[in-house]
């Protein structure tokens, strides 16, 4: 099934990621720097400078929202501006930012890390608990990306090995186990990226370098629609809107000489699809 996608904002991000809809949607331009908070209703998008590479964003019950940048896992206050540091592994190597993340059913914190080229393969997926404590979950990671769960399992993206993981989820503990491959993507499909859930467990995956969102069914690696966008690095995608009917997509422009952009003029905007089957909602940082 084809699935026809509209340009909500035109951004002109250079590495837009990241959506997520907390009754508002929130998504990031991660080598910018900037959180931005976009209101389709009002059809205003507010950029906030945090200072360094940002990788995700996810709310806090507490308040505000936690960031997931450079130097670690952060909290931001949207109206102050102000960048906090809570935690940030003392074991990662230099040169490393984190990427994507979001948190789990539990209001737990994960995000990976990567190089800022995503070679070598050093990086690491990181859980971040209520209590601020940072528990190393997987290493030897090249890119790390989505993040999804249902019921007791999490799927998980390194977008360098073309694949889909599942894991054994405990939501009492955090922990995961029993790693297996739901999704081995075909190499004309791209990178797999971001990943969204729908209320029917199906997989929605933003596909790198070839313009498309797939919907995947992870237990039998069958690809239910698409939805073709008019920029080729497609880099997320989030449910949203008042009934979680809407598919939001971030999309990139990250390392296209002028030409290249001139060929795309789409690249880095933001889009809305109408998928047809809604999302699940975003969990908030309990923390």
């Amino acid at each position: 099934m084809m699935i026809e996608a509209k340009l909500c904002l035109s951004a002109r991000a250079n590495l837009g990621e990241g959506p997520l809809w907390d009754g508002i949607l929130y998504w990031v331009d991660i080598l910018e720097g900037t959180l931005h908070v976009f209101d389709p209703v009002a059809n205003t998008d507010t950029a906030y400078a945090v200072g360094q590479p940002v990788g995700t964003v996810v709310p806090r019950a507490s308040g505000g929202v936690m960031l997931a940048v450079r130097d670690g896992f952060a909290a931001f206050d949207l109206n102050t501006g102000k960048l906090e540091i809570v935690a940030n592994p003392a074991d990662r190597p230099p040169d490393t930012r984190f990427n994507d993340g979001k948190c789990d059913p539990a209001g737990r914190f994960w995000a990976g890390t990567m190089t800022f080229s995503g070679k070598p393969c050093i990086g690491s997926l990181y859980r971040l608990d209520a209590d601020l404590t940072v528990h190393k979950m997987l290493d030897g990671i090249c890119v790390s990306n989505g993040l999804g769960w249902w019921e007791n399992t999490m799927y998980y993206i390194d977008s360098h090995q073309r694949a889909v993981t599942a894991f054994d989820y405990d939501p009492q503990t955090g922990q995961i186990s029993h790693a297996r491959t739901a999704i081995r993507t075909p190499e004309d499909a791209g990178w797999p990226d971001g990943l969204a859930i729908d209320v029917e467990g199906m997989l929605w995956i933003a596909h790198n370098g070839v313009g498309y969102v797939r919907r995947w069914n992870p237990h039998t690696a069958e690809v239910l629609a698409q939805i073709d966008l008019p920029a080729s690095q497609v880099t997320a995608c989030a449910f949203g809107g008042e009934n979680l009917d809407k598919l939001y997509i971030t999309t990139a422009a990250e390392h296209m000489t002028p030409e290249q952009r001139e060929q795309e003029p789409m690249a880095g905007n933001l889009f809305v699809a109408e998928p047809g089957v809604k999302g699940i909602r975003a969990y908030r940082f309990k923390g």
